[in-house]
């Protein structure tokens, strides 16, 4: 393998190749208040009990539903859905319903008081479990406490965003290193 040749760039952009995950649609209840936002960051941060830590800007409506209900269902739309995400996250909760302005269907969650999106192809009911990340840092850390997902297709095509508008679609999934792999080293 040879080295690749490379450029300096801008350290602000790193995030462009560090993006932890799919994108998510987090949808939270308080009171009389519901939401739907778009998310990028958040990361897996322990797998028993699955813990979430997840990055939600303070000035974004949903930061105070979500820090005072203590709960949020994170939603994992897959690529049909693609359009509506970004233009979720291209408005606010402050100004318009979500679920009815993008035709989303609202389900009731087993755990949680707020609701899950039907057209996700999965829904992880969470509770907050930390905050000592939240004034510092906007970090929540949940416990998912309950997850639905879908049954087919076996490996969804999810969305992955970039930074600067710039999205990716989940790729090929390979088993060509699944004999390397090693679980006790987890």
């Amino acid at each position: 393998m040879s080295a690749y040749r490379k450029a300096d760039f801008p350290v602000h952009n790193v995030r462009r190749f560090l993006e932890p995950g799919p994108i998510v649609l987090v949808s939270s209840a308080h009171r009389e208040q519901i939401n739907i936002m778009t998310m990028g960051w958040q990361m897996m941060m322990e797998f028993q009990p699955s813990l979430i830590g997840c990055c939600i800007s303070s000035a974004n409506y949903s930061f105070d539903l979500v820090r005072k209900s203590r709960q949020c269902l994170i939603n994992l739309p897959t690529t049909d859905l693609a359009e509506k995400v970004v233009r979720i996250g291209n408005s606010s909760g402050r100004d318009i319903d979500k679920f009815t302005a993008f035709d989303l269907t609202a389900e009731r969650a087993q755990t949680v008081a707020a609701p899950l999106i039907a057209e996700c192809y999965a829904n992880f009911e969470c509770r907050l479990v930390d905050t000592s990340w939240v004034t510092k840092y906007n970090v929540f850390v949940f416990e998912v406490v309950k997850a639905h997902v879908a049954t087919k297709p076996k490996t969804p095509k999810t969305i992955h965003y970039r930074g600067d508008g710039e999205f990716m679609i989940s790729g090929k999934e390979t088993r060509k290193f699944r004999k390397l792999f090693r679980p006790e080293m987890l």
